[in-house]
């Protein structure tokens, strides 16, 4: 509570970069901040890292907990290692960065409005349920720099009824049919995709010092969903 108020105070005095040293698992920071300011963290944030957030940047010079981007409207936040689950649990906006691995349900509920589409890049690997029930965005896994033996794991999509996912590689090689949630249907990338890739990864790349000849040096395929309202005969009339 201490460190965020004093992040808040910062803020509002109208500090362009606050840095944060010895963090060590504290919550919530970054969250519901408006502005155009840079935070710096040296350490590990606890959960919920930039909820909220409509604006910063946050740079995480080690890993991340969990929950990280939470219903974020605007802003970035890049991630020099790896980052637990249930990151960008209904973003509606700004980017998400990870040079390694993430966890499971990564990208749930991601949304997209109008000129806001958020976007999810991993440049490792992930678990579980990845991008469940998304309904807008762009999320992009690289399984580059990674520890696991596989890029992704089951239910990939599942629930899947808006947005892209770009999977680096071909799938087959990478990710088996019965990972893929039945909600989505894999297809090659136009030029139009490989345009938007090349904006995306460039940022990317830089972001987090990567090489972008080499990150690009592999295709791309992309699961989209096969139906906009997947559960509709669920549901009784």
């Amino acid at each position: 509570r201490e460190l965020n108020q004093r992040v808040r105070e910062a803020a509002a005095a109208g500090a362009g970069r606050i840095e944060l040293r010895g963090v060590n698992g504290q919550r919530y920071i970054g969250d519901g901040l408006r502005g155009n300011f840079t935070i710096t963290v040296d350490g590990v944030p606890g959960n919920d890292l930039a909820a909220f957030m409509d604006g910063p940047t946050i740079i995480v010079h080690s890993n991340a907990q969990d929950c990280v981007c939470n219903t974020m409207n605007s802003g970035k936040v890049i991630i020099h290692g790896h980052a637990g689950d249930v990151l960008g649990y209904g973003m509606r906006g700004g980017k998400l960065h990870i040079a390694g691995d993430v966890g499971y349900r990564v990208g749930i509920h991601m949304k997209a409005y109008q000129n806001k589409v958020p976007v999810i890049i991993a440049g490792g690997s992930a678990g579980d349920f990845f991008g469940e029930y998304m309904a807008g965005g762009i999320m992009i896994l690289l399984g580059m720099n990674t520890y696991r033996d596989t890029i992704v794991g089951s239910y990939l999509g599942t629930g899947m009824h808006g947005g892209a996912i770009y999977i680096r590689g071909k799938v087959g090689s990478t990710i088996q049919a019965h990972q893929l949630g039945a909600e989505v249907g894999v297809r090659d990338i136009e030029e139009k995709d490989r345009k938007l890739l090349l904006e995306l990864l460039a940022e990317y790349c830089q972001d987090l010092d990567f090489n972008l000849e080499e990150v690009l040096s592999e295709d791309f395929q992309k699961l989209v969903p096969i139906s906009h309202r997947p559960y509709g005969k669920l549901y009784a009339y």
